[in-house]
């Protein structure tokens, strides 16, 4: 009974889920002027702004005390980015730093005049901030596509290194009285970066300490300052980047099973081989186990209870696979069938199965519930980034009134909607949710994807019905063609 009672409330948190992502929707309909330009109502008190450049994406997060300098309640804060920023941005979450209750606030891009070279993040607070009332948000977001390698090409066995731009005062619609920028890097070596002028006890910034840069801290700047700085440090991992990630979730009642089916297209984003590449001299290479810039092993750690695992490319299964499945884990792991360097493409299938009851569940009100993963995806230490990722949960025939919640930031979902999905024997077609997403990192890996629905009882007969329908209407054919006199005969 406790667990039904769960369900029938989580069922009532998906109803408000759908509205409140409703009037979301609406509200980022508006289009704002190229001029336009955020009123002066907050003053950023302190701000500290970490990048981190660790994985092959760029993950940023800014901790800023704001004030309400107006003299009217505010709930709207802007935050400016580059029209080619917010093509790459992804995973935005906002939250108040000293109240982990207030839980995540609405952040949303809105849409600008094509002209403007800067577009703006709006944040909602979650209640009004009162005349000269202070609030501590930390935003964090990542941005895709961040670096170029430098050199562009080099030998097999050289190091590589990658180069990004990024402004050493934290771009702001509004005063900022006092900030600095943290910069973290995978190793201490970085040979280049660009330094500036220090201020009172420091006489030349960035300060570095290991595998950490510091930019500041500066005095007050002015909203819209930008002081550019360039970095190039060591990156000798592969650059990991799925242009498209296709995923389907197949639901199956009478067989009990949950399939699973992912179609990735891969890219290694570094630096290309300045010649043609080596077989014999990677394999001599591989006996002393040599840190490398090239993809040469994937390893997916997929939920316990998996089995069936299967992984193929465009080719075929002819390239190296290894799945072990026990009570303590679930992991299959891949060897392209050469190793994967810079500018090189690996489009590659996986997939598995589950038993349902490990992911879904009845309601009190006779419905069903399926727990899985948005996203799962391959665990490297060097990171992945998504560029579009598409869900497809593929329910039983006759299944009604579908609803969703996931844990994914709502600034990444870009589409969502019920479809039609036929396959075999079939009539009417399989209910089919497809969720659309971009910029996502594997950061998000095992949120939660959790969709709600009504199976009717006379639609699990549906499938039996067609089954024995169609054996029924194959033994009468075959009657019907047995019973036909194929006898000729001849006219004297």
């Amino acid at each position: 009974m406790k667990t039904s009672a769960v369900f029938s409330t989580f069922l009532s948190l998906l109803s408000l889920a759908s509205a409140a992502s409703s009037a979301r929707d609406s509200s980022t309909s508006t289009t704002l002027p190229a001029t336009f330009k955020p009123p002066q109502v907050f003053k950023n008190l302190n701000l500290v702004h970490v990048i981190s450049a660790e994985k092959n994406y760029l993950k940023e997060s800014i901790n800023v005390l704001i004030e309400n300098i107006d003299k009217a309640p505010q709930d709207e804060y802007f935050l400016p980015f580059t029209a080619d920023q917010m093509s790459r941005l992804g995973g935005v979450e906002v939250k108040d730093r000293k109240d982990a209750t207030a839980g995540l606030f609405v952040a949303e891009p809105v849409e600008f005049d094509q002209e403007s070279d800067i577009q703006y993040l709006r944040i909602r607070l979650p209640k009004p901030l009162a005349p000269g009332a202070q609030q501590t948000l930390g935003i964090n977001y990542y941005l895709l596509k961040a670096y170029s390698p430098l050199p562009v090409a080099i030998k097999q066995e050289e190091q590589q290194y990658l180069t990004f731009t990024f402004s050493a005062y934290c771009p702001s619609a509004y005063t900022t009285t006092k900030q600095k920028t943290d910069v973290k890097f995978p190793s201490s070596n970085i040979p280049d970066y660009t330094k500036l002028p220090g201020s009172g006890d420091i006489q030349e910034f960035p300060q570095k300490q290991g595998s950490k840069l510091t930019y500041g801290p500066f005095d007050e700047k002015p909203a819209g300052a930008v002081e550019p700085v360039r970095v190039r440090f060591e990156f000798n991992k592969p650059v990991n980047h799925v242009s498209r990630l296709e995923r389907d979730i197949e639901v199956s009642h009478w067989g009990g099973n949950v399939a699973f089916e992912e179609r990735y297209t891969l890219y290694h984003r570094g630096a290309n081989l300045s010649s043609l590449f080596n077989r014999v001299k990677w394999q001599q290479s591989q006996y002393y186990q040599p840190t490398t810039f090239a993809l040469k092993e994937i390893k997916f750690p997929l939920r316990v209870g998996s089995v069936d695992a299967y992984y193929y490319d465009v080719i075929g299964n002819v390239s190296t696979s290894r799945f072990r499945s026990n009570k303590r884990e679930a992991l299959l792991e891949i060897k392209p069938r050469y190793p994967v360097f810079g500018g090189w493409k690996y489009p590659f299938t996986i997939g598995w199965n589950s038993d349902a009851k490990n992911f879904l569940r009845n309601t009190a009100t006779g419905g069903f519930v399926l727990n899985v993963p948005f996203l799962e995806g391959p665990r490297q230490l060097e990171g992945v980034e998504y560029e579009q990722v598409e869900v497809r949960v593929i329910l039983p025939e006759g299944a009604e009134n579908v609803k969703y919640h996931t844990s994914i930031p709502t600034s990444s979902i870009t589409e969502a909607g019920v479809q039609i999905h036929k396959t075999f024997l079939d009539t009417i077609g399989r209910t089919a949710l497809v969720i659309k997403a971009r910029n996502l990192v594997d950061d998000f890996r095992d949120r939660e994807l959790i969709v709600s629905y009504d199976y009717p009882f006379m639609a699990s007969f549906r499938k039996p019905l067609v089954v024995f329908g169609s054996a029924i209407a194959v033994f009468m054919s075959v009657w019907a063609v047995g019973n036909v006199k194929l006898d000729f005969e001849t006219k004297k």
